[in-house]
């Protein structure tokens, strides 16, 4: 943001002519300001995809629509492929999970809970971390999946 000094040469040139003193230039070089926006620009597009919190799971594809997003961080339950239960990233013997989870439930508003559960599961096991959830105050349950699995047949609805 420097300011340049710029003679007022009629013919152009860059010659400074007796008597006349140089002129400050009024005009800002945003270059640099533009230079440092677009470095900030790829840093947080690179860095975002990075800072969503979860434990690594191959989630089931399926055809359900997303869920509405709260005004709280939402809490998110994982069952991981080997069976253990993580709360956020933190993971939770099963013998303390209802009762952390009431004591959470007791601090938040909201009584949604995310639950991401490894497709190598069986469903008696989900079944058990669900009814634990409900049992800890939280009765509105969304089950994660991957979108882009098999319509079952919702294509025929929609063309109909």
């Amino acid at each position: 943001m420097g300011a340049s000094l710029q003679t007022s040469d009629p013919s152009g040139g860059s010659r400074r002519r007796r008597g006349r003193r140089a002129q400050p230039m009024s005009e800002i070089n945003i270059t640099p300001f533009v230079d440092v926006m677009l470095v900030l620009l790829i840093i947080f597009m690179v860095a975002a995809p990075l800072l969503t919190v979860g434990v690594p799971v191959e989630l089931p594809q399926t055809a359900a629509n997303a869920l509405p997003l709260d005004q709280e961080e939402p809490l998110t339950v994982t069952v991981t492929g080997d069976g253990r239960i993580m709360i956020q990233t933190t993971e939770v013997p099963e013998s303390e999970l209802i009762p952390r989870l009431a004591a959470i439930a007791a601090e938040r508003t909201s009584r949604r809970v995310y639950l991401r559960a490894d497709g190598a599961n069986a469903w008696g096991r989900v079944a058990q971390v669900m009814g634990a959830l409900n049992a800890g105050g939280f009765n509105d349950i969304g089950l994660v999946t991957d979108a882009g699995g098999p319509d079952m047949g919702a294509s025929l609805i929609t063309e109909g």
